[in-house]
């Protein structure tokens, strides 16, 4: 008899996303600046592609600590309206507080899984999702919800990193990480950062969708910093999800491992500093 293959659990996947991002949204907003370095170019060419303009009513889905969510408040302006959502309650909330730091009254929060909108039909007209998408169990269940709460000719932007190859700041820790944890290929179905990568597959997803002339930009995301030594304590505090493919290992187990990645990345190292590729895909498309 054949053996069953592991099925993937979403209930519990999801589960553990929001207890992480409840754990880890503090770092993520708390290294915000750098963040903002490395993929505000990719936030900017989703704010241009969903068309984004004063007056409008704008959905960010996997808001985190707030961006796109932000930006697209600065563009639609005190007229319009931004709701920022994300699964985790303790992320969404740094995000309104900085929302009202920056004086942004327009910006509401609410916790919401982004696969299940419990939202009114043709309430908007964008829907961002900026590094959200690849990591959801069901991405062709969002997107048709998300096209639900779009009203007619309404505009959806994401983004998504592309393949493992053009993406080192994240596949060589994984790498790493997975020999030393000991951990087995990711099941069929199974999110993660490259799952929708590869090419053809987000536009076809927009497609089967419902959404119509779907528009891709392939915009490069170097992730820089001082030193090898300086990556990796971003990456150990803000990408909860290396963090967590190690819980299993002690304490001193994680720190040897961490050395070791750490030991990976300096070969982006340079007189000029430290600069690891990075791509992101970006894609538009229409209701």
């Amino acid at each position: 008899m054949a053996e069953q293959q592991p099925s993937f659990d979403a209930a519990k996947y999801k589960n553990a996303q929001r207890e992480q991002w409840n754990k880890d949204g503090a770092a993520w907003r708390r290294w915000t600046p750098t963040l903002e370095r490395w993929y505000g170019v990719a936030t900017r060419q989703m704010l241009d592609l969903a068309r984004i303009q004063p007056g409008q009513r704008i959905l960010d889905i996997a808001a985190g600590a707030g961006e796109p969510a932000l930006s697209a408040a600065e563009r639609v302006g005190p007229g319009g309206y931004v709701l920022a959502t994300d699964i985790s309650e303790g992320i969404i909330e740094l995000a309104l507080q900085v929302a009202r730091e920056r004086g942004l009254k327009q910006i509401e929060t609410r916790a919401m899984d982004g696969e299940k909108l419990d939202l009114p039909d043709a309430a908007f007209d964008a829907v961002l999702c900026r590094l959200g998408l690849m990591y959801m169990p069901h991405p062709m269940t969002a997107l048709r919800e998300w096209r639900r709460v779009l009203r007619p000719g309404g505009r959806v932007a994401v983004a998504v990193f592309s393949t493992p190859d053009r993406n080192s700041w994240g596949a060589m820790p994984a790498s790493v990480i997975r020999r030393r944890a000991q951990l087995p290929p990711p099941v069929p179905g199974q999110p993660g950062p490259f799952s929708l990568g590869s090419p053809g597959v987000l536009e076809d997803l927009f497609r089967q969708a419902g959404f119509a002339d779907p528009e891709l930009r392939a915009v490069p995301v170097p992730h820089g910093a001082a030193s090898s030594a300086a990556y990796v304590q971003v990456a150990r505090e803000a990408f909860g999800g290396f963090n967590a493919m190690m819980a299993h290992l002690s304490p001193q187990e994680r720190e040897s491992v961490w050395n070791e990645v750490e030991e990976s990345m300096r070969s982006f190292e340079s007189p000029n500093g430290f600069e690891v590729p990075g791509e992101c895909l970006v894609l538009a498309a229409t209701k």
